[in-house]
């Protein structure tokens, strides 16, 4: 099949690319066509708009920073779309939009997945990032075959907004074992252990979490660059605080997660990176975390 991908930041470059490695087809398109370079050399065709790419492939992806833009993305594309086309939707959207989006695209005579992804962006490089499908067990069935060469584990969730819920329980979740690795690696340092060694001490503890290997590494670092930022990190978190008072359920240790992510704003702006909470508390105190032999990014 042809796919035709928009949106080509650092998940949207990453996943394209690896349907490219698998040998599909693959047009791109990006409001900044530099980013399309490197897929481009992998042998993507550039399209000249989001029209004009709709109109040329058998189906459309998209990976986009709001449901805004999706939003406008999609009206955009509708009407060129061919028949029997689907579109799958990788961003992270709440569940009102998914079904809104799903409602405007059915009377177009589109079918859509939702397909939100997680696992941080050094696993979409490696086609290893976890995929969580939401709509008809046929689309699902249907596309398989590329969520296979964008990732290793794909579950199809249930109907339609299923995807967005678990996508957005799974970020909280990793906001909330930032800020609980971040004060941890914090009591290491005043207490006087050598990080790298307290580090590697949590990993093969009880203690240890997949943000603690992975982000707890770059802030150790110094370079906290997880390719996430905290606009993006507060997005979500504002979807899950949304689904607790929608499902009645309180969310104690995300509301406090969200604060710290607030606070992060307001000290270094909504660019920088997500990791940067741990920078928060090393400021207050005056005391970082830094250690010798952990990457600046993630591979």
């Amino acid at each position: 099949m042809h796919y035709g991908y928009i949106g080509l930041g650092n998940l949207g470059a990453a996943c394209a690319g690896c349907l490219l490695k698998a040998g599909f087809q693959v047009t791109v398109y990006d409001l900044n066509p530099a980013l399309a370079a490197p897929l481009i050399a992998q042998g993507a065709v550039l399209a000249t708009s989001a029209e004009a790419l709709a109109a040329s492939v058998d189906h459309v992806i998209t990976c986009l920073p709001s449901p805004t833009v999706s939003e406008k993305v999609l009206r955009a594309i509708l009407p060129q779309m061919k028949q029997g086309a689907s579109w799958l939707e990788m961003s992270t959207l709440g569940r009102d939009e998914v079904l809104k989006l799903a409602a405007v695209a059915a009377d177009a005579g589109v079918r859509m997945m939702e397909l939100p992804v997680t696992g941080g962006v050094h696993l979409a490089y490696q086609g290893k990032i976890t995929m969580l499908a939401g709509g008809d067990r046929d689309l699902f069935d249907l596309h398989f075959g590329a969520m296979q060469a964008m990732g290793d584990k794909i579950f199809h969730m249930g109907p339609l907004g299923s995807a967005c819920i678990i996508k957005v329980i799974t970020n909280m979740l990793a906001f909330i074992h930032l800020k609980a690795t971040s004060e941890a690696l914090m009591l290491a340092k005043r207490g006087g252990l050598d990080l790298a060694q307290a580090h590697a001490a949590i990993a093969a503890s009880s203690g240890n979490s997949f943000v603690h290997e992975t982000e707890g590494a770059l802030i150790l670092n110094g370079s906290y660059d997880v390719a996430f930022n905290v606009d993006l990190a507060l997005k979500d978190l504002g979807f899950a605080l949304g689904f607790g008072r929608e499902f009645g359920v309180p969310l104690d240790l995300a509301s406090m997660t969200n604060q710290t992510y607030i606070a992060a704003k307001a000290a270094y702006g909504g660019e920088a990176q997500s990791p940067m909470i741990a920078k928060l508390l090393e400021d207050l105190l005056g005391t970082d975390l830094r250690a010798e032999g952990f990457p600046a990014r993630l591979e």
